[in-house]
Formats: C-alpha cells, structure tokens, sequence
C-alpha cells in the first residue's frame, strides 16, 4: 500500500499553533471592532440548497466555481461560496420577527473553486458586517467607519490604505446623460469596474465599441472627478456622494476619494459602493469593500428592505499586515510550564497546576522525567514565557522558584505570589 502525501488540498491551508495565532489575532480585532459600533455575531451552517446560488449567481458560478455535490438525499447542495445569500435568507425568513435596523456580522468560512493565486484561495474566512432596515446616507457612512476603524485596530496608519468610493445611482445619472441604454450602461458598469486591471488602449477600444463617437467624452468626464460631479451637480447622487465625502472627512477619515471606476463588479449593489485599497507597491490591491444593496431580499418575495454592508477576507487582510510588518509576534497561550525532577512529584505538580488553572491560568505539566535543561528547551521553543520545576524542596515548602524566560528574571514565592507576577507581565 502506498503511503498517502502529508501534503493538504490544493487552495486551502493547514493552520499550525503559528499560523491559528494570527488568524486569532485577526479575527479578535474583527470582533472587538465591529462590536464596538454594536453589530452582533450571527452563523450558519457551510451547507446551502444549490438553488440559492442559481437564483442569485447563475449557472455559470454555480456550475464552474462551487463545490456542488448531490447528497444521499438526491438534493443539490453548495459548499458556501459566499454569506450574502445565506444573511438573505435568515432575514427574509424572521423578517416580521426581527427588530430593525438590524446590525449582524460573522466570520463564516468560505468555498470557491478557482486557480490558487496571492490573496485569493480556493476556502478562506471572511469578516461580513451588514446593517438592515436603514436607508439613509449615516448608515453608509457608519459602514466604512467601521472598516477604517478595522484597520486602524490592526496598526494601519492613513497613509497605507486608501478609501474609494463612487454611487451606482451617480453612475446611472451619468449613463443617462450619455443616452445608454440597459445594456450599454451594463456593459459600460463591467468596463469600468476592469480599467485598472487593462491598458488604456484597451479600455478605450472597449468603450468606443460600446458607445461609439461619444467615448471621449465619456472618458474626460470619468478622468476628471471635478468636471464629472459639475456636470452632474444638480442630482441627488451627486449631493449624496458629496455629503459621504464631507462626512468622513468631518470625523477625522481623511484617506478617502471619490473613484468613478469603482463598480464592485455584483450588480446587486444598488447606491454607495466602497473599497479599501494597499498603497504598498508591493501590495497595491484592493482589500475589501462592500456598498448598498437594497434589493437583496427580492429573490425571497421578502419585504423590501435597505441594507448596506462589507466582507474583509483573512487572505487579504494578512497578506495586508505582512506587507506593513503588522503581523504579531507568536505567544503561546501556555502561561505556565511545570518541570518534574522526578516521578515521585507527579502527584504534588498536578494538584499546583489544577490550583493555577483556577486562578486562571493556563498550565501544563512536563511527564518526560527528563533533565531540567531538556525541558526548560521544550517549553522555550514552544513559546511558553514561564517555567517552575518541583523537586523535594519545592514539594515540602509549597513555595517555588518561576522563571521567566526570555529574560532569565527570577521570583521567589508562593501560589499567590506565582499568580499575580505572571497576571502582572500579560
């Protein structure tokens, strides 16, 4: 029988003590931040009826990019491949249950099945944060607050990330005043939402095939952030994306700039669209955003209902912090490392670590019987800050020498005494 390859899925990842400490990390200041402005933890199982995706998506996504499988039951079923749909779903079902507005987030994991590439994988974990049941400009405003709030809880300065934000609503204006119709103004939409990803050649070959002669005038406005919100001042998208602007900026948001090219590709989004960008060179991508959608429960026959929200991935937000050396060093959750000289302690050492861990504590006990140095090496590349070894005096007196480390500092004393110097130096 051959032997079966150490080697885990392609597209997705093995999170050793390393790699799980930065995702906590991650996902600690995901949930202390968004908790803060009041949104509350919401989940559901990874398992969708296929036909979520299909009404949402289309066939093409569900057929080319999800793990879709049919089950013992003969139904069709999707590994998640985003929350949005599922968060859909959830409401429209408790829809006159609920209180609104409604702040919910979650960090689900998620499926997609596509080529493995830097900040995309086939599963990753991904921040949602989504207000329901609010249809003016403070809820859009709170939401990229949120995000910037995020980024400034993970040790980003204003000047490694900068906010874009543009409006469906200002961009149907704009569509209009060029006189395109629903499929140009979609193909136009999807244009835009690729120019930085293409030559300007390209992009203005591609424009002028959708719009003929009128593309340069197109294209000055769209290049022009003046021009462009003169030519449209007089609408109410205009006025909006102004008053977001100001808003900002008043409470102390200043990295942030109105792009017109920023789409967010899913026609879904209805109004206020964002994203976050790296201005790293060696990172300059897009690392979240999210907008308005206030359609989203269309698909259920659901009441309408106003939402605007954001989903910040796990790949992206550490390939993020790598790049600004944001990434925390390792700690092991470990407190404490307890050495045995001998079996004949075994007995005294569980009873002081049991003592500990009520305090709270998190102890563990050495069962190797090996020399004090071996161990004292285990618990130092382990990470574990602080050690005790108990022997014959340790054992009679109940007082006990704590070493720390990485320093080498000593402290004599008893439990209490233990306690309160590790408690003191967390």
């Amino acid at each position: 029988m051959s032997k079966i390859s150490t080697e885990s899925y392609k597209g997705v990842r093995d999170f050793y003590p390393e790699e799980k400490f930065i995702q906590k990390h991650l996902f600690a200041a995901m949930r202390k931040t968004v908790e803060s402005f009041g949104y509350v933890e919401y989940d559901a199982s990874v398992l969708e009826p296929a036909e979520l995706y299909r009404a949402k998506s289309g066939e093409e996504i569900v057929n080319e990019q999800t793990y879709t499988f049919t089950d013992r039951g003969d139904r069709e079923v999707t590994l998640r491949p985003e929350m949005t749909p599922t968060v859909a779903r959830m409401v429209a079902s408790r829809q006159h249950d609920l209180t609104f507005p409604l702040r919910w987030y979650s960090i689900p994991n998620l499926f997609r099945y596509e080529k493995p590439q830097r900040g995309r994988l086939r599963e990753h974990w991904q921040l949602n944060v989504d207000m329901f049941g609010a249809s003016g400009i403070s809820a859009d405003i709170e939401l990229i607050t949120v995000g910037y709030t995020l980024m400034k809880n993970l040790g980003a300065t204003d000047t490694d990330f900068i906010i874009k934000v543009n409006s469906r609503t200002l961009m149907t204006d704009l569509f209009a005043l060029f006189s395109l119709d629903d499929d140009q103004s979609h193909k136009t939409s999807k244009l835009l939402d690729r120019k930085n990803k293409i030559s300007e050649s390209d992009f203005q070959t591609a424009l002028n095939d959708i719009m003929g002669d009128n593309w340069k005038d197109f294209e000055r406005l769209i290049t022009s952030q003046e021009r462009l919100m003169e030519k449209l001042e007089h609408t109410d998208s205009a006025k909006e994306i102004i008053t977001l602007l100001e808003s900002l900026i008043r409470q102390g948001i200043k990295n942030v700039e109105f792009d017109p090219t920023i789409m967010r590709g899913f026609d879904y989004y209805t109004g206020i669209v964002f994203e976050f960008f790296d201005t790293s060179p060696e990172n300059n991508r897009s690392l979240f955003g999210g907008g308005r959608y206030d359609d989203l429960l269309d698909m259920f026959g659901a009441r309408k209902m106003p939402t605007v929200g954001f989903g910040m991935g796990d790949v992206t937000a550490q390939d993020f912090l790598q790049t600004h050396n944001l990434l925390p060093a390792y700690q092991s959750s470990t407190d404490l490392f307890i050495c045995l000289l001998a079996s004949e302690y075994e007995a005294h050492a569980d009873d002081l670590a049991k003592t500990l861990r009520t305090k709270g504590l998190n102890v563990a006990v050495n069962y190797s019987y090996k020399k004090i140095g071996d161990q004292i090496k285990v618990a130092d590349k382990q990470k574990v800050p602080y050690i005790i070894a108990i022997g014959e005096n340790e054992a009679t007196s109940n007082t006990y020498t704590l070493k720390k480390l990485d320093t080498g500092e000593e402290t004599r004393g008893d439990v209490d005494t233990i306690v309160s110097t590790i408690e003191a130096k967390k």
